[in-house]
């Protein structure tokens, strides 16, 4: 009895693990496969689309694209960031700045898929970001927090461009959510920074 317990234990244990493992198979392969159909969307939007919808039942559009060219980063942002868009992709938090307007942009998404990146993201590092119109923005990080939801507000001033990225923390939690957010803050690169620097000829 206690051989047949021991065998039914270890039946069950690698049935979980099996299960555990294609779960998080199938959140990566999701992750991936909707930013491809986004980019089509994005596609449409630079071409004048309004609203234009990755696939036909989405509740969601993209109305940025994010870039970091030296951690091969390259995302597209949905117009918000509900549980059930960020599981296709980083979001805008409601009631936060539009994507390159003045004020601070919030863009959440999860920890171990689109985000995974900002564990590696150090203060100068650089990131583009591309609205409907076609224009890039440049930004520098600037700042890296963590946060308790149950206490701490980001404040950021209104006064300035920002760009904030947040994600759940710590990066290798077993159990997602929680209290705690990862955020990084990057200020916007201002245009005559940016002509001073091409004419000149140097890389900015």
């Amino acid at each position: 009895m206690r051989r047949l317990a021991r065998r039914l234990i270890i039946a069950a244990l690698l049935v979980v693990g099996v299960w555990q493992v294609s779960a998080a198979l199938y959140i990566h392969a999701k992750a991936r496969l909707a930013q491809v159909l986004i980019a089509d969307a994005w596609s449409k939007t630079l071409a004048g689309e309004q609203r234009a919808r990755p696939w036909p039942w989405a509740d969601s559009w993209p109305i940025a694209r994010l870039r970091m060219r030296k951690q091969n980063v390259d995302l597209y942002v949905l117009s918000d960031a509900t549980g059930r868009t960020l599981a296709f992709g980083p979001g805008l938090l409601s009631g936060s700045a539009a994507p390159g307007e003045m004020g601070n942009a919030v863009i959440s998404a999860h920890r171990d898929t689109h985000f995974k990146f900002l564990r590696d993201a150090r203060a100068g590092a650089e990131l583009e970001l591309q609205t409907a119109n076609g224009h890039w923005h440049r930004y520098t990080l600037d700042e890296r927090y963590v946060l308790d939801v149950r206490r701490d507000r980001l404040v950021v001033a209104a006064d300035r461009s920002t760009l904030t990225l947040m994600t759940c923390y710590p990066f290798d939690a077993i159990v997602p959510g929680g209290p705690l957010r990862f955020a990084v803050i990057a200020e916007r690169v201002p245009e005559t920074a940016r002509h001073r620097c091409s004419v000149s000829g140097h890389t900015c």
